[in-house]
């Protein structure tokens, strides 16, 4: 019975509603984070004198901090220097951060690991460095990035449940709220979010799949 009572359409609807909330901000931290990560890859790749090394140090050190500490810091430090964001906001915003640095090394390491003697055939057959890099080094770099940049992705959908410590009215805060009311409602609302969690990643990777397999 409780179980029942546990997944009313009011208690459904407002986990949807979560879910809703978690699939936004996902997605749009997906998009942002892939933009920024690539251009920061891009250029730890290139190597430029100076600026590269000042890039790296930024994404080792966003890198090796939780991003527990990034939410906190994009919702109660930024406004302390007249940076303010809504609590939807700051939660994209702490995504787009932490995962942009990890997308970033996972796009320099694809990068790295096309031989050499690719850009330099590229080069010699007249192309410039950014046309090689372009038309020779990324559509090859790319196959082999594909996996971990789905792996990482998966985890920022799943990571979205962390934005709860500042109330987000995300799927995982809705829960929360459900079976703060009634804590008969603890073990549903596990198997609730366990499923809608599994339902989003499990179509990611099954879509990653089909799309790597139309790369080989």
């Amino acid at each position: 019975m409780t179980i029942i009572e546990a997944f009313s359409w009011m208690n459904i609807r407002f986990l949807l509603d979560g879910l809703l909330v978690t699939v936004e901000v996902a997605l749009l931290s997906i998009v942002f984070s892939f933009i920024i990560g690539a251009i920061l890859g891009l250029l730890r790749y290139m190597k430029i004198p100076i600026f590269s090394k000042i890039v790296g140090a930024i994404v080792d050190l966003v890198r090796n901090l939780p991003l527990l500490l990034i939410i906190f810091f994009t919702y109660f430090a930024l406004p302390q220097i007249g940076i303010r964001f809504d609590i939807f906001w700051s939660a994209v915003a702490a995504l787009t951060i932490f995962e942009s640095a990890m997308l970033s090394e996972i796009i320099r390491a694809g990068l790295n690991s096309i031989p050499s003697g690719q850009m330099e055939a590229g080069r010699s057959t007249g192309l410039t460095y950014l046309q090689t890099l372009w038309f020779i080094i990324i559509p090859q770099a790319f196959k082999a990035m594909v996996p971990p940049i789905v792996s990482q992705l998966i985890s920022l959908i799943k990571d979205t449940s962390l934005a709860t410590i500042i109330s987000l009215p995300e799927l995982t805060h809705n829960a929360r709220i459900i079976y703060g009311q009634n804590t008969t409602y603890v073990i549903p609302m596990f198997i609730a979010l366990a499923f809608f969690y599994f339902i989003i990643c499990y179509t990611l990777a099954k879509f990653a799949k089909r799309f790597e397999a139309k790369l080989t």
